[in-house]
């Protein structure tokens, strides 16, 4: 009787807020009976979800595309097992247009200073692509300007 009370007094008050003010007067109840009680007495209140995210609409830039040799160039890491169980790394630079091998680096350990290495390296042979697209692998975390 009493949690039907309170609930009509205070209709914005949950089975929580409810059984703290049970306590407060003496009643000793835990959580699961006030709330097995308040379902009985069908005073469940209905959850408010906040709104979703709203994002401002505004359409994707469009991907670049090469139309001409060595305009963009991709470039990532790719790891494999000799038989002796031995691990090696490549560092392999791909021009988007042409499909060929700019640069491949290989060894056992390739850190941030060997990409830069190799990049100086391409770039005095070849130029410098307008693009480079590369994923965001461990190799490149310190950030280095070649």
């Amino acid at each position: 009787m009493r949690i039907r009370e309170i609930a009509q007094a205070r209709v914005r008050y949950g089975y929580r807020k409810i059984r703290v003010l049970l306590n407060r007067e003496g009643w000793n109840v835990g959580k699961y009976l006030v709330y097995r009680l308040y379902c009985e007495e069908g005073l469940c209140l209905q959850r408010m979800r906040p709104a979703g995210k709203r994002k401002a609409s505004r359409p994707r830039a469009e991907k670049f595309k090469a139309t001409a040799p060595d305009q963009a160039w991709s470039m990532d890491f790719v790891a494999d097992q000799l038989q002796s169980g031995t691990r090696f790394r490549s560092l392999t630079i791909v021009d988007v247009y042409t499909r060929e091998a700019v640069a491949i680096e290989a060894g056992q350990s390739l850190k941030g200073d060997d990409v830069v290495r190799t990049l100086n390296r391409v770039k005095q042979e070849r130029g410098v692509p307008q693009i480079l697209f590369c994923d965001n692998g461990s190799e490149f975390d310190r950030p280095r300007y070649f």
